[in-house]
C-alpha cells in the first residue's frame, strides 16, 4: 500500500504540479548547489541567485522584481514596503527559523494581508550548536585557548548550567549536560514539566541567574530578555554563552557586567553578537567565534532538503 500510495505521489509531482513562475535567492542562503538544480525544476525562469546582502530596500525591490517566489536568509530585511512593491509575489521561502512574527526578518502581517505565504525551517543546525557550546566551554574550563576560567584548570562535572528558552535546542543541550554530570536548570516562557525529573530542574530567571555557573541563551532573533536588572543579580565568577541570532541581552548591561566583575566570561558564535561583533571583540573576557555554531556541512544540508520540501508542498497545494 505505501509503495502504491508512494507511486501516486511521484505520478502527482511529475505531472500535475504547478511551478512558479520565477524564484529569486535573494541573499546568501548557505543552500547547497545539488538542491537549487533541484529547485530549478520548479520555476519555468532561470533561477536568479545573488550570493551577498542587498544594502538597502530599493535593492531588495530589484531583486525581487517579477518573482513570485523569493527564497531569503534571516541576514536581510523585507518590510511591508518592499512587499507592496512586489505584486506578483506569492511566497517567500525563509532559509532560517521562523518561531513568531516579532522574531522574522519578514513582515509576517503585512505578507499574511496581502496573501503571501511565509514559510521558515526548524531545528536544521542544533547538533552543531550545541557540539559548539560545550566545545567553548571544555576549552574555557582547560584553558587550551587565550583564556581559562578559574586559576587552575577544571571539569563540567558538578558544575550548575542554565539554559534559557527550552525549545528543542535548550533541551539538547540540557540532556548533554546531563551526561557530563552537571547540575541542570532551566527558564522557559512556558514551563516543561513533562520534561523536568531528579536531573533537570526549572527555576524562576532571577534564582538561575543567581546560582548558576553557566547561563545560555536559546532564544528567538530579536529576544532581549537580559537587561542591567538581571546582570546585576547574575552569580560572580560566571559564563554567559548566546548562539541566538543578535544579543539576548543589552549590549551596554553585558559590558557593565564584564567590566564589574572581573572574573567572568562571555561567549558568543559569529551570529550570538548581531552588529556588534568589532566592539565586543575588543572587550576583555569575551570568546568569539568566527564560525556561526550550528552551521555544519549536514546543517546545510538539512536546510536545503527542508526548504526544498516546503517550496514542494506550496506547489502541490496551489
Amino acid at each position: 500500500m505505501k509503495s502504491y500510495k508512494e507511486n501516486i505521489r511521484k505520478e502527482k509531482m511529475k505531472n500535475k504540479i504547478m511551478l512558479f513562475k520565477k524564484i529569486t535567492i535573494i541573499d546568501s542562503c548557505r543552500l547547497t548547489d545539488s538542491s537549487i538544480e533541484k529547485m530549478a525544476k520548479l520555476s519555468e525562469q532561470t533561477i536568479e541567485r545573488y550570493t551577498d546582502f542587498p544594502k538597502s530596500d530599493d535593492e531588495i525591490t530589484k531583486r525581487m522584481a517579477g518573482s513570485d517566489c523569493v527564497l531569503v536568509s534571516w541576514g536581510t530585511k523585507i518590510n511591508a514596503d518592499v512587499l507592496k512593491a512586489s505584486p506578483e509575489l506569492q511566497f517567500i521561502g525563509m532559509c532560517c527559523s521562523l518561531y513568531d512574527a516579532k522574531s522574522a526578518n519578514v513582515d509576517i502581517d503585512a505578507a499574511s494581508q496581502l496573501g503571501i505565504v511565509v514559510k521558515g525551517v526548524r531545528d536544521y543546525g542544533d547538533d552543531g550548536t550545541v557540539e559548539f557550546v560545550f566545545a567553548e566551554l571544555i576549552c574555557l574550563f582547560k584553558g587550551l585557548q587565550k583564556y581559562q576560567w578559574c586559576s587552575e584548570a577544571c571539569e563540567l562535572k558538578n558544575k550548575s548550567i542554565g539554559i534559557i528558552g527550552f525549545g528543542t535546542l535548550g533541551q539538547l543541550v540540557a540532556r548533554t549536560a546531563v551526561h557530563f554530570g552537571m547540575q541542570v536548570s532551566y527558564f522557559s516562557r512556558t514551563r516543561k514539566n513533562h520534561l523536568e525529573n531528579e536531573n533537570i530542574h526549572y527555576l524562576p530567571l532571577e534564582d538561575l541567574l543567581r546560582t548558576c555557573d553557566i547561563v545560555t541563551t536559546h532564544l528567538p532573533k530579536n529576544t532581549v530578555l537580559l537587561t542591567e536588572k538581571e546582570f546585576k543579580i547574575k552569580k560572580k565568577n560566571s559564563i554567559l554563552v548566546n548562539t541566538s541570532l543578535g544579543l539576548s541581552c543589552e549590549k551596554q548591561a553585558l559590558l557593565n557586567w564584564l567590566a564589574e566583575d572581573k572574573t567572568s566570561f562571555a561567549i558568543f558564535d559569529s551570529d550570538g553578537t548581531g552588529t556588534h561583533k568589532e566592539e565586543l571583540r575588543n572587550t576583555d573576557r569575551v570568546i568569539i567565534s568566527e564560525q556561526s555554531a550550528g552551521f555544519t556541512f549536514e546543517a546545510k544540508e538539512r536546510l536545503s532538503e527542508k526548504v526544498l520540501q516546503y517550496l514542494t508542498e506550496f506547489l502541490l497545494k496551489n
